[in-house]
């Protein structure tokens, strides 16, 4: 069992309450976190307030060795960390494994920007210099999603801190536990009170968070609604604010696609994760002439995932993250059978009964789906594809982009074309021939309601600075009034 106090300004801190986490596949315990509240919260601001200054005016190389001696040790601790990833949220060990690899890699990507974030000089008269410089912007909030708690939330707390930012983090209730490891690499490797971890409802934590007059910048993933209550406390204070919200990610396959590189794109793309993930490609825009083909090839290789706990390496899928969710993304496709959708596999809960005291969900196709379907519109964050024939890529293009959600797309074609269908997709990520994927060096965000800003990639360091300009007169002034 992984036990865990807060991280306040270099030290623990215990509380009366605490949060306890289950493994979603077994219901079996796996450890317990403190659990914090406002006041926390506050202590935790304080302490990065109070380390701002300094942690700003440290030298760029000592912020960079920092930030390695944080990916050497989790990849010293990456088979542990992995393995509790697995067990907090229920997904494959494999794929803990590559978040782990990746969150170290975000690491070491933002120690190596630490000293390469710099202002420009601007053209002006002779009598004068302007430049500009790219300053901190100070205490950053991070709100941290439980589907990719180390990957998502690191990120940012990696930009923030190689850009000269102290930290406050929220982990998530559902799975805090990796976090907070991480968490204690963090403190350990920096000063007292420039990293502060506070475990605690949203209600609570990540309320106050967001509307504390002290935070100078807040970064949430998460979903719309929530998303939007985040916006309206940052807007009571003018607080800079980046959001990643929901999606409803298209794969647009095209005539001349590989249909069975596609088929395969198309599978990982929604099923990976038990399909919780913000740019899972759960809307499937399959041109009618190659329909029937696709769709044979896309339920047969569903029906060959293996359901299981996370870590059994023999599974390829795990479960979802509660009992709560397994409820909602079933509702959906009863919704949606009844709205004359036709089920093609899954749908239900697995009649296994080694996995009887999981939360899994059978990976589900629905066909005939209408756009104006909720599967068809609404994100599910969960197992269940939803095909949509359409009769010419104009078409696909227009389905793909009749979304309030514009978070990530993908194209499946063998044309030359590919990147003039790219530039009409309205998405913040657009893949093709692959689904969406992130990297450390690459940018990463939404358009329309999926969000506000970019992180990851050099933009990533943009997020976390302001930019101040300075304007230098070398000749004497003037009398300005007579």
């Amino acid at each position: 069992m992984h036990s865990y106090d807060l991280f306040i300004d270099g030290g623990a801190r215990s509380t009366a309450g605490s949060i306890e986490v289950t493994d979603p596949a077994t219901g079996d315990p796996v450890g317990r976190v403190a659990r914090g509240d406002a006041s926390d919260a506050d202590a935790a601001i304080a302490a990065a307030s109070g380390a701002a200054d300094g942690w700003e005016r440290t030298a760029p190389g000592d912020r960079e060795r920092a930030l390695r001696t944080v990916a050497d040790r989790i990849e010293a601790d990456a088979d542990a960390i992995a393995a509790l990833l697995s067990e907090e949220t229920g997904k494959c060990l494999a794929t803990a494994e590559g978040e782990v690899a990746e969150t170290a890699a975000q690491f070491r990507f933002y120690a190596g920007v630490a000293d390469k974030v710099r202002g420009d000089t601007i053209p002006t008269a002779a009598n004068r210099l302007n430049y500009t410089r790219r300053t901190p912007y100070g205490v950053t909030a991070h709100i941290i999603p439980w589907n990719y708690p180390l990957l998502l939330g690191t990120r940012g707390i990696a930009a923030a801190l190689s850009t000269g930012n102290t930290v406050v983090a929220k982990p998530p209730s559902h799975a805090p536990l990796t976090t907070m490891w991480v968490g204690e690499h963090l403190v350990e490797a920096l000063p007292d009170g420039v990293v502060n971890v506070v475990a605690g409802p949203g209600s609570a934590v990540g309320s106050a968070f967001t509307s504390h007059t002290d935070v100078d910048a807040i970064t949430f993933t998460g979903s719309t609604g929530v998303g939007r209550g985040v916006l309206e406390d940052a807007a009571e204070h003018i607080t800079h604010v980046d959001v990643e919200l929901g999606g409803k990610s298209p794969a647009l396959v095209l005539p001349d696609a590989d249909l069975e590189n596609a088929a395969r794109g198309v599978v990982a793309g929604i099923f990976s994760n038990a399909g919780q993930n913000c740019v899972a490609t759960s809307r499937c825009l399959v041109h009618e002439s190659v329909h029937d083909d696709l769709v044979e090839k896309l339920v047969n290789k569903a029906e060959r995932i293996t359901l299981g706990p996370g870590t059994d390496p023999d599974t390829d899928m795990g479960p979802v993250i509660s009992e709560h969710a397994r409820e909602e993304i079933l509702g959906y496709v009863d919704g949606a059978v009844q709205d004359g959708a036709t089920l093609l596999t899954g749908g239900g809960v697995p009649d296994d009964p080694a996995l009887a005291d999981g939360t899994f969900v059978e990976p589900t196709i629905l066909d005939d789906v209408e756009t104006d379907m909720a599967v068809g519109c609404e994100e599910i964050f969960g197992p269940v594809l939803s095909v949509i024939p359409v009769e010419s890529t104009d078409d696909a293009i227009a389905v793909a982009n009749d979304s309030p959600y514009a978070l990530a797309a993908a194209v499946w074609t063998e044309g030359l074309d590919a990147t003039r269908l790219a530039r009409r997709l309205d998405h913040g990520l657009v893949a093709v021939n692959t689904y969406p994927v992130s990297m450390p060096q690459s940018p990463w965000g939404g358009n329309k309601e999926s969000g506000l800003g970019r992180e990851g990639g050099l933009e990533g360091a943009d997020a976390f600075t302001t930019v101040d300009s300075v304007v230098v007169e070398f000749d004497e002034l003037a009398e300005p009034y007579r």
